[in-house]
């Protein structure tokens, strides 16, 4: 698959290049990509790949001068290099409000609870949550993070969903990036999160300290580590495994962690979730389940359940 020409041909992606790392020359020019590819997202422009081709000798089972001459004479000629699409004389950065980068408007940005919390679209403000779910391969990282964007295109939402995950099947790591704005997204890569779902404890280290303060934390354990523990953060920890357990099931972990945050942030409406959940849960036992893991979850954390870690 030819990732880069694929994506060109998008409207989205605003800087694309596909380069080689054959030779020192080759190398310099990547290193050239890489710089402009960041500087562009830095600035608010847009999304930005670079591609590589690299040799790769262990794999190959050849010395690495052969796996370099392998890289120009059979990939280059499948996977041409060059600029895909360059549109960053054309873009502009958006306008500061939508970039949430003032701490005191965060509040009312992220639509964080409140004594009279607003419901979803009340606000003419600009929405956008960035959320990073994370957990172990096997806890439903992925399928949470999938409901969430699912809801937020039936909310009328723009949205995105990355999925990232090792290469085990269970137990490994695995998260995904999420977005849910008002306005078009520039990237779907969140690496400043202003919502983290860390579904357990090694995901929550790896990740609470890229959470932007003024963010939302929601951990499944009793408490948050004394080590971990941020003063500019909204973190709400439960043993969510044990509350799925107790409904049948600890596989439904991530459904109540689910209804955790959709009670504490508003970000979503019940119909476009409900919606969600038919779609992407084609078992009738697990959908029912589900739905009593969702509710469950909204109850056991309501908005004022918040706390400074």
């Amino acid at each position: 698959m030819k990732v880069g020409e694929m994506l060109s041909a998008l409207d989205g992606p605003t800087y694309i290049e596909r380069v080689s790392l054959g030779n020192v020359k080759q190398i310099m020019l990547a290193r050239k990509a890489i710089r402009k590819a960041l500087e562009t997202q830095i600035a608010g422009l847009g999304f930005s790949l670079v591609e590589f081709l690299s040799p790769c000798p262990t794999i190959w089972k050849l010395d690495p001068v052969d796996a370099q001459k392998h890289v120009h004479d059979v990939m280059e000629k499948s996977f041409p290099l060059g600029v895909k699409c360059d549109r960053t004389a054309e873009r502009t950065a958006p306008p500061e409000p939508a970039r949430m980068t003032r701490l005191t408007e965060l509040p009312r940005i992220l639509r964080l609870p409140s004594a009279e919390p607003t419901p979803p679209h009340a606000s003419d403000e600009p929405l956008d949550w960035r959320i990073r779910v994370a957990g172990f391969g096997g806890q439903g990282v992925l399928l949470l993070g999938q409901l969430l964007a699912e809801a937020g295109m039936d909310a009328g939402l723009h949205v995105s969903w990355l999925p990232s995950y090792g290469p085990e099947m269970r137990s490994g790591t695995s998260n995904c990036h999420v977005r849910l704005c008002s306005n078009e997204i520039d990237s779907p890569v969140v690496s400043r999160p202003n919502a983290l779902l860390a579904l357990n404890e090694p995901s929550l280290r790896k990740f609470i300290a890229s959470v932007e303060p003024g963010g939302v934390v929601i951990y499944n354990g009793d408490s948050i580590p004394a080590d971990c523990a941020r003063h500019d953060l909204r973190v709400v920890a439960q043993p969510f495994a044990e509350i799925a357990d107790s409904l049948g099931s600890a596989k439904a972990l991530n459904i109540v962690m689910l209804g955790a945050f959709l009670s504490l942030s508003h970000a979503l409406p019940d119909s476009p979730i409900e919606s969600a959940l038919k779609r992407l849960i084609k078992s009738d036992r697990w959908l029912e389940l589900d739905r009593r893991a969702l509710a469950v979850g909204r109850e056991r954390v309501p908005a004022e359940e918040f706390v400074h870690a």
